[in-house]
């Protein structure tokens, strides 16, 4: 498939990307997956479902600002009561309190929000130890940032090891799919390119993405 394939329309730079692939894989295959395995099999499950719960409730209230951008008023008044509620009730969001209330999550980036000001995705890209993305989510990483409650935290240790328990955090709950994905993919970078980008464009239209240009799309 690398070899003499045709690049898609939403993959112009396919060559690259799967050279940023490659390594991507081979960090993760070295250090990420067992350190996340390992973090998985001797990290209480309650505790990992706390710091689990601490992370998207500092999400949440980035995907406050984000709903308001979009207009989307429901979504951000669930996302801002979510925040209050497991924050003051759920110890700081380690208790997912609102959940149990029927309190749905809206989770929303920049990259998101400029999706539905129209702004196209632009080429897809791998970006390296973050993975799959697109030209105008990697512009809007920077945005992101500066809405992250982690990276703005004032002491560089903190903020830094807070940043990798996110991460490995992250990447432990992704074990099941990237397993499945290793047993069913014969190519596992068409098949990661394919299900981010159609997994993105239904999220930015809210489950229902039009069906004239299905890729690529926003």
């Amino acid at each position: 498939c690398a070899g003499g394939a045709p690049l898609v329309a939403h993959d112009p730079l396919e060559p690259l990307n799967r050279q940023v692939f490659k390594f991507n894989d081979a960090l993760d295959t070295a250090i990420v997956k067992p350190v996340a395995i390992a973090y998985r099999d001797h990290t209480p499950t309650p505790l990992r479902q706390g710091i689990g719960n601490v992370f998207n409730n500092l999400q949440d209230s980035w995907s406050v600002v984000n709903n308001l951008l979009q207009l989307k008023i429901v979504y951000a008044y669930d996302s801002l009561a979510r925040v209050a509620i497991n924050t003051l009730v759920g110890v700081a969001g380690v208790v997912d309190v609102a959940s149990e209330f029927g309190i749905e999550r809206h989770t929303q980036d920049f990259g998101h929000t400029l999706g539905v000001w129209g702004v196209p995705p632009g080429p897809y890209l791998v970006l390296p130890i973050l993975g799959p993305s697109s030209l105008r989510d990697a512009v809007a990483l920077s945005v992101d940032w500066q809405g992250d409650p982690l990276g703005q935290l004032p002491n560089e240790s903190v903020r830094n090891a807070a940043l990798l328990l996110r991460g490995l955090d992250t990447r432990a709950g992704l074990l099941k799919a990237t397993s499945m994905l290793e047993e069913a993919a014969l190519d596992r970078y068409t098949f990661a390119r394919d299900a981010f980008l159609q997994n993105r464009r239904n999220n930015i239209f809210d489950g229902n993405p039009p069906q004239d240009d299905a890729m690529p799309g926003q």
